[in-house]
């Protein structure tokens, strides 16, 4: 059985909890981004874009077996990371449960607070494009 959006979020927070400064924080990230599997050329469209990011990022949902699962990509390594980490919260769960979650680990792990506004402001565009799609399945 695959993991409530809960347990990855907690997932995600022990993780962060073993960084010691913003720094290493960053660098997970960008790895996290590294670990995106290649985004589909023919997807790189309008339609896929996310409103709001300074930095170009795409974001295409796929249902299968009444769950979602996301591809993304982005032109920046830093926002590209954080792309990651969302769909990693998001991928494999059910539309309702994406479109009802709380995203507490972003105040947790501190991102909303080291993160610029505009970066944060792409973040909170990029969980509001994700929960969209699950609002329309």
């Amino acid at each position: 059985m695959s993991k409530s959006i809960e347990e990855i979020q907690k997932e995600i927070i022990a993780e962060f909890a073993d960084l010691t400064d913003w720094e290493e924080k960053f660098q997970y990230l960008i790895e996290l981004g590294e670990e995106l599997p290649p985004y589909p050329d023919e997807k790189r469209t309008e339609e896929y874009i996310v409103p709001g990011c300074q930095s170009r990022v795409w974001v295409a949902p796929k249902l299968e077996a009444g769950k979602l699962e996301f591809d993304a990509d982005s032109d920046t390594a830093l926002t590209k990371g954080l792309i990651a980490i969302l769909i990693r919260v998001f991928s494999g769960q059910s539309p309702k449960d994406i479109a009802d979650a709380s995203l507490g680990f972003i105040e947790e792990v501190g991102l909303a607070k080291f993160l610029s506004i505009s970066r944060r402001n792409g973040l909170f565009s990029m969980v509001q494009k994700l929960k969209g799609y699950a609002e329309k399945v």
